[in-house]
């Protein structure tokens, strides 16, 4: 510990999405600890359709005390957030042309998995706000996009420096800025996410719009096609979502979708929640079953979502640049750390699962009970962020290596369809495919407190930080 302060420490943290607010509740238990959040938009509003959380990330939102957002719509209709599945099954898989159920999702009724953790799906924005909640409105600074740090050696304090001229002092900094994270970009200027060629139609709305469709499932419902996919479910507050998705070759010279005019997609940045053609998600579906037409009929708008991910970071220590920054002063969160995608829609929880176990590093090495003595050095943060990241890189390097090696493969079967002699899928080699997908039940039933626990007693023994763990 460094010498006595009677000032707070002071973590400040690049966004206020559901990473940033999860790191700012998590810490609130700590009396000498002051968070606060920079904002790069003008008002506390989160950019996003629909979005899921698997048993884990629920486990840590309760864990975080975060009880509103557990409250399920079928419970209260008024005010439910979520919706889960009452069969139990996460995800219910149908094929395009019959409408039939192919596959489903292991019950998590039988796995003795509380009710309240069960997979739920949300309207982005509610959880957002449900987070939110837990925050103080003084702590969320807005209108303050990052742009550098430094350190300062006389003070022995970070200053970060925004878009608008202003700076702020802090002794740790978190990046949660997300996909196109600037904390990441400043440390690693190489590291940028590139589009995969894979495109989201996304949509939320009013379910009255599709209470009219004869034997809807009222179930969260994945329909695979050949060369597309279409995904449907109910969310809280009598809310819903239809979200198409269909691939394009990255390496295309023009990405507008449908051929036509729009946002080019290799901007992924620019192209992120676009105004979409209804009739270009339409056109999508025009072969298939007649419970797929008359989903996307029914829609109302669409955005376009065009999927990026990046590789790998060598390490979630950063450090060095021109501005001298030591080891343990930065780190980043959810995105912004495995930009993935959002394949297996596990975003959310992984942002979770991260805010939650940097915390328990940070309150490790600097508990609430030495808030009157001592402030951590940086020497013991350097130790937090390494049991941090022994916590949660392993699992996520996991998850990127699948996400790459599935995107390639997409891409090469999209090439391969247009090569002469090309054979295609038959309706029963799709059925095998659905059966045969790839697991996810390790991502969204995944301890994080046991993974902490483990990297603490790993990390602690005195070896090397190792970073396959999974």
């Amino acid at each position: 510990m460094a010498a006595d302060n009677a000032r707070p420490f002071r973590v400040a943290v690049a966004g206020s999405g559901i990473a940033g607010l999860a790191v700012a509740i998590a810490l609130k238990q700590h009396p000498g600890i002051r968070v606060d959040l920079y904002e790069r938009a003008t008002q506390l509003r989160e950019i996003g359709a629909s979005i899921a959380l698997g048993p884990n990330g629920m486990r840590t939102l309760d864990r975080l005390g975060v009880a509103n957002a557990l409250v399920d719509a079928a419970d209260d209709a008024a005010n439910g957030l979520s919706f889960r599945n009452a069969s139990g099954f996460p995800m219910v898989y149908r094929h395009y042309k019959t409408g039939e159920i192919v596959s489903t999702d292991a019950s998590q009724a039988d796995k003795n998995i509380l009710k309240r953790h069960w997979t739920a799906r949300y309207y982005r924005a509610h959880l957002q706000e449900s987070l939110a909640a837990h925050v103080d409105p003084q702590q969320i600074h807005l209108s303050k996009a990052f742009s550098s740090v430094a350190w300062d050696p006389a003070k022995g304090e970070l200053v970060l420096s925004f878009a608008d001229g202003s700076t702020a002092a802090a002794d740790l900094l978190v990046g949660a800025d997300g996909l196109h994270s600037r904390v990441r970009t400043f440390f690693v200027p190489a590291s940028r996410p590139q589009w995969t060629g894979s495109l989201a139609l996304r949509s939320v709305f009013p379910r009255a719009h599709v209470a009219h469709i004869e034997g809807l499932p009222h179930e969260a419902t994945h329909v695979w096609g050949h060369d597309r996919n279409l995904f449907f479910s109910p969310l809280g507050r009598d809310l819903y979502t239809v979200v198409g998705q269909v691939q394009y070759d990255p390496a295309e010279d023009t990405a507008a979708p449908g051929g036509g005019a729009g946002p080019d997609l290799r901007d992924t940045a620019k192209a992120w929640a676009s105004d979409g053609s209804l009739e270009t998600l339409r056109g999508l579906y025009t072969s298939w079953g007649s419970l797929a037409k008359n989903l996307v009929n029914a829609v109302p708008h669409i955005e376009l979502y065009p999927n990026s991910s990046s590789d790998s970071l060598p390490t979630w220590v950063l450090s060095g640049t021109t501005a001298n920054v030591p080891a343990g002063r930065v780190t980043l969160v959810g995105d912004a750390a495995h930009a993935h995608g959002g394949a297996f829609a596990t975003g959310g929880s992984l942002a979770l699962d991260d805010a939650w176990a940097f915390a328990a590093a940070l309150l490790h090495v600097f508990p609430p009970t030495a808030a009157a003595t001592a402030q951590p050095s940086t020497a013991d943060l350097l130790h937090a962020v390494h049991i941090y990241e022994k916590t949660r890189k392993g699992h996520t390097d996991r998850l990127l290596r699948i996400v790459h090696a599935s995107n390639q493969a997409r891409v090469e079967s999209l090439r391969a369809s247009l090569r002469p002699g090309y054979v295609p899928e038959t309706d029963e080699q799709l059925r095998a495919r659905i059966r045969n997908r790839t697991d996810a039940t390790w991502l969204h039933e995944h301890d994080v407190q046991a993974s902490f626990a483990a990297a603490v007693r790993e990390v602690e023994q005195g070896g090397p930080v190792e970073q396959s763990r999974l």
